[in-house]
């Protein structure tokens, strides 16, 4: 599955919660480790098992997970000659009497849960190894009884201890008046007496340490020096001993490697299992039926990381239409709609149940897609335009009729008018490769194109018009608006302004907005249309409304401009006259107020013709070439607008 994917639909916290979810570090690892898959059998499983899990924590008690505390250090540790300690022993013991707790709880629940209780019937209780655990490890000590030798050696400590303590409590009676304080010390592990340090000679032994003020002195009497060099000998034995217990109980674990990693392993996926049902559990999330037909049919779906702020979904494709076209207002809720979708059948492909009603279906997909959000970057310098290119060529290189593609603000980042017509290519594409694909968009002709084609459909996100408040709703069926306007209007713009707006868009041109301007003075040198569009003054609009409507109803030009031509620049609302045919890039020259520039013929509309303009015998070379004629072109342009027809040019203008 595509690693953009499921970054851009944030897959990876949707991983993190269930983690969160898990007791054991395996179970964590697993969620860390959960991916999409396509085989709709193990999806099938996998959401059973899953709802299964979900049963027997909503009608039984807390599951006996056992704990997994040090059972990673000691199956790294198995067969590789090293000893376990008492604590690991201890750690070992716990783990198998709660496997032996776990398999007789999931045994009840055979019946229930028969996917799942089939994991805890493939464990291993390990009686026996428990049994030898708990005789020789107690409270994380090794018992006397662990071995006979262990015990007889311990017999002896026992004795010799005691006969040190009687013979200190003699001599603590003894020299209670030059000891520094009435009690016994250790030092090094031997037993000392406090001595003050002046009258160190009465007492008979050998001083093993001083105070740090030198005022006292720690001295073992010679009365227990050979009792103390006897009970560090029989201690050396009793270590040599607990080291031989350890060894054959280590190598009886060993014996069971096999049988504590299955059951490690099994505890791992049980905890994963609990974990997405506990998950499952705080989205009050169902399973879904499942097809291959690419039908996705959801009814009070809830983003998951949204589910209880989010107004519920309601969505529907694949019966009658593979391709569903979401348009309306910003903040409308149409993004969320589209990542609902994806980031529902992500976890629908990872055994995982989703917030939706009863009865809802989904598709499973081999490939989900994604152009969600423009991907700029400052690094690689990419544009918003090329961002969304690179992702489109990536797509199409995937795309087949297992995929989901999911693409937000179409023919956004360019030219609307070739953004468009792209975004409308490449929908008939991905439709001709029988692809399933839901795109949002503000643009009518990609509505329009989804009203007029077989297998598109067109929906909206609700909108108030009232209190423009989005209602986040999904309507299939019904194309939307982005209610621009009347966001405008209502966040304070001036009412002139949206007056204006509405006129442009609709194709009408203001009565009232006349205004003198000034011709700047004469430019030989070929202008940018970009630089033109910042030196040219505003230029008034046609006195005529009705020939400004003809002018932008007339269709485009499908053969090259003349020499001559009048053309109409729509974004600059000028005519001018051709005096360069097109270059190889597709470049006109044209001629506006005496200034020349450089203008894509896709932006070009043709007005009049040349030879609807001139004469036969008119010199257009004459005419276009040399300076001294722009007084004469200025009033043959006049006279045009005025419906006065020039026969011939006057002689003194030429």
């Amino acid at each position: 599955m595509n690693e953009t994917t499921m970054l851009r639909l944030e897959y990876d916290q949707i991983k993190t919660r269930v983690s969160e979810c898990a007791f054991s570090y395996l179970g964590k690892r697993h969620a860390a480790t959960m991916r999409p898959i396509t085989d709709i059998r193990t999806i099938k499983i996998r959401l059973d098992e899953t709802n299964e899990a979900l049963q027997i924590i909503r009608h039984g008690a807390s599951v006996p997970v056992p704990s997994l505390e040090g059972m990673e250090h000691i199956l790294q540790l198995l067969g590789t000659g090293y000893m376990f300690s008492e604590r690991d022993f201890s750690h070992m013991a716990q783990f198998i009497r709660s496997c032996i707790q776990l398999i007789k709880y999931m045994h009840s629940k055979a019946d229930a849960a028969p996917t799942v209780s089939a994991y805890a019937s493939s464990m291993y209780s390990m009686e026996p190894l428990l049994s030898e655990i708990e005789r020789c490890i107690h409270s994380g000590r090794v018992t006397d009884m662990a071995s006979k030798e262990l015990a007889k050696i311990r017999k002896k400590i026992a004795v010799t201890e005691e006969r040190i303590k009687r013979k200190l409590d003699s001599l603590t009676s003894r020299h209670r008046s030059i000891m520094q304080e009435n009690m016994i010390s250790q030092r090094n592990g031997r037993y000392v007496l406090p001595i003050k340090k002046e009258f160190r000679k009465q007492v008979k032994g050998n001083v093993l340490d001083e105070s740090g003020s030198g005022q006292t002195v720690y001295v073992e009497p010679a009365e227990i020096t050979n009792l103390q060099f006897d009970q560090s000998a029989n201690m050396a034995e009793e270590s040599k001993e607990e080291m031989k217990v350890l060894g054959d109980l280590t190598a009886m674990a060993e014996s069971y490697n096999r049988e504590l990693s299955i059951n490690t392993e099994t505890v791992g996926v049980l905890d994963f299992l609990l974990a997405k049902a506990k998950y499952a559990m705080t989205l009050d999330a169902i399973p879904v039926e499942l097809n291959l037909n690419g039908i996705i049919d959801i009814q009070g779906a809830r983003h998951p990381l949204m589910s209880h702020t989010m107004v519920p979904l309601d969505f529907s494709i694949g019966e009658g239409y593979s391709s569903l076209i979401i348009t309306g207002p910003n903040t409308g809720g149409k993004t969320m709609a589209l990542k609902s979708v994806g980031l529902l059948t992500l976890m629908v492909q990872s055994g995982l149940l989703v917030p939706v009603l009863h009865g809802s279906r989904m598709a499973v997909f081999e490939e989900i897609v994604v152009d969600i959000g423009d991907g700029q970057s400052i690094e690689h310098a990419l544009s918003t335009f090329s961002a969304h290119i690179r992702n489109m060529i990536s797509i199409l290189e995937t795309t087949g009729n297992s995929t989901l593609i999911l693409i937000d603000e179409m023919a956004s980042g360019t030219d609307p008018g070739e953004g468009v017509g792209l975004s409308i290519a490449l929908l008939e594409e991905f439709h001709r490769r029988r692809a399933t694909v839901v795109a949002t968009t503000h643009f009518s002709e990609i509505k329009h194109f989804a009203e007029n084609t077989p297998g598109f459909q067109n929906a909206r996100m609700e909108f108030d018009t009232e209190t423009l408040q989005p209602l986040y709703r999904l309507r299939i069926g019904e194309a939307g608006e982005s209610y621009a306007y009347a966001i405008a209007l209502k966040l304070g713009m001036w009412t002139r302004i949206i007056e204006r707006s509405e006129a442009i868009s609709a194709g009408r041109a203001s009565q009232n907005t006349q205004e003198s301007f000034v011709i700047p003075p004469c430019v030989d040198d070929e202008m940018s249309s970009d630089d033109a569009n910042k030196s040219l003054p505003k230029k008034a609009a046609f006195d005529d409304t009705a020939t400004k409507r003809r002018k932008q109803e007339l269709p485009l030009k499908t053969k090259p401009f003349a020499l001559g031509d009048s053309v109409y620049v729509g974004y600059l609302d000028r005519t001018g006259i051709v005096y360069k045919t097109e270059d190889e890039r597709g470049n006109v020259g044209i001629l506006i107020q005496g200034q020349k520039l450089s203008i894509n013929k896709k932006r070009l509309v043709l007005h009049i013709a040349a030879t609807e303009l001139y004469p036969d015998d008119y010199d257009l070379d004459i005419v276009l070439e040399t300076k001294e004629n722009r007084k004469k072109r200025k009033l043959l342009r006049r006279k045009h607008v005025e419906g006065v027809m020039i026969e011939s040019p006057p002689e003194n203008e030429i």
